[in-house]
């Protein structure tokens, strides 16, 4: 559960001071504590992300309680910080238990009790960014020892915000499944490691005139602030006005001049704003090793690793890595940047469902009012039919970079048919034809 609480509940609940860097942080399950969690995450879920359940079908459950005895690697989608949690309720399911991966820094947050908690229910540590061969090597032993299981998410970090699209994969997850294989086979020639794929959709638990009334009534707060009228706008128009003045907002506040043939093309806007605020913060953080032309997710990858480098406190002879002062504006800037990101105006156009509406809603208001809040949601939760990794086995001997290749590209798209089976369930929440 890498970033679990992610950049704003970062700064809202910890302070960005550096810390010395210790070694490498095992998991430790406590069963008082597994218990404890055991018994009251519905409560832990509602108040934390506000998720009132989490729907899994008869189907899946008969296939989770079926690997109950096996290797296995969890793979789920990642759009929030909600996924770890909802594996955790799978092995409940499963009558059984995982392990996680967390950020380094996690583990000091709250003077280290979210370290010392999440450590207790089967997280350990991974430091972003730098080489960390101690928790590549306890993922491989917790897929070498019998029934082990370790949930991983392909897409990495930082989450998207947004349920209906994935992130590209990240080919360590199959590379590390290989490994774990390898490393069972040695003790037992009969090892397999299953891997089942998982896709969590959420859903906002209200009525539809609750869910329209309240959109309506939080964009008109931001219309009165930002100076402009709602009315003779359909729902996508309103929030396509509200987010082009706020990037009018930062274009002014970065010098970006814009082309009289790019006025209205908020797409193109949306980009070179994105790209301007990730740039200015490696300019002034110093963030070795910067490629401009990157993507702005790989942007935004390299200065939270880099931060996270600072803040744990590890060592840098060479002085290559930002002070600590200018880490904490560079972390804060990077909330920014993450709500330019994950604002894509396709996004709505295609598909002004509920659940979309309120992913845009909640980044304009942290950006505008400098906060938002969890609206009522069901967590739906669906799987693949598990395969075995075995059966990759003897074409990544021959050629292990194609294999590990053909297995991220066979993950991914079933993880896709997953999402878009899920995409057809939604629908408008405003008709085609309401006008404000």
């Amino acid at each position: 559960m890498p970033y679990e609480i992610l950049l704003d509940s970062f700064l809202e609940t910890t302070s960005f001071r550096s810390m010395s860097i210790k070694s490498f942080i095992p998991a430790k399950f406590n069963l008082p504590v597994l218990w404890f969690t055991d018994l009251t995450l519905p409560l832990l879920l509602k108040a934390v992300h506000n998720i009132d359940s989490i729907e899994v079908s008869k189907e899946d459950k008969k296939i989770l309680s079926s690997l109950q005895n096996e290797r296995l690697i969890y793979i789920s989608n990642h759009p929030t910080t909600k996924e770890p949690p909802i594996a955790y309720n799978s092995a409940n399911i499963m009558n059984s238990r995982f392990y996680y991966m967390a950020a380094r820094e996690v583990f000091s947050w709250g003077a280290g009790f979210v370290g010392d908690f999440i450590q207790s229910i089967g997280a350990f540590s991974v430091l972003a960014g730098a080489p960390d061969r101690e928790s590549l090597k306890a993922a491989r032993e917790i897929l070498a020892s019998k029934s082990g299981k370790l949930v991983l998410f392909p897409e990495g970090e930082p989450t998207s915000g947004m349920n209906d699209t994935l992130l590209p994969f990240q080919p360590g997850v199959s590379q590390l499944g290989f490994w774990g294989l390898e490393d069972a086979l040695k003790a037992d020639p009969n090892a397999k490691i299953h891997l089942v794929l998982t896709f969590v959709k959420y859903r906002i638990n209200a009525s539809i005139d609750w869910m329209q009334k309240d959109i309506d009534q939080s964009l008109t707060r931001m219309e009165e602030r930002l100076g402009i009228s709602k009315t003779g706008k359909d729902i996508v128009h309103r929030f396509l006005s509200v987010g082009k003045r706020m990037i009018e907002r930062e274009e002014r506040e970065y010098g970006l001049h814009i082309e009289a043939d790019k006025l209205e093309d908020f797409d193109y806007r949306l980009g070179r704003m994105r790209h301007a605020i990730l740039d200015n913060i490696a300019d002034k953080a110093k963030i070795p090793k910067w490629e401009k032309e990157a993507n702005a997710i790989e942007k935004l990858r390299k200065i939270l690793s880099t931060l996270e480098l600072v803040v744990i406190g590890t060592p840098d002879p060479k002085g290559e890595l930002p002070s600590l002062e200018m880490a904490t504006w560079a972390r804060k800037a990077a909330i920014k940047a993450y709500d330019f990101i994950s604002i894509q105006t396709n996004y709505i156009k295609e598909l002004p469902s509920a659940e979309r509406l309120y992913e845009f809603l909640s980044r304009y208001e942290n950006e505008i009012f400098g906060e938002t809040r969890n609206r009522p949601q069901k967590a739906y939760v669906r799987l693949t039919q598990p395969f075995l990794i075995n059966d990759y086995y003897d074409r990544y001997k021959t050629d292990k970079k194609k294999t590990v290749e053909e297995l991220t590209n066979r993950l991914k798209a079933e993880m896709e048919t997953l999402m878009n089976e899920e995409i057809q369930k939604s629908t408008p929440l405003f008709p085609s034809n309401y006008i404000f």
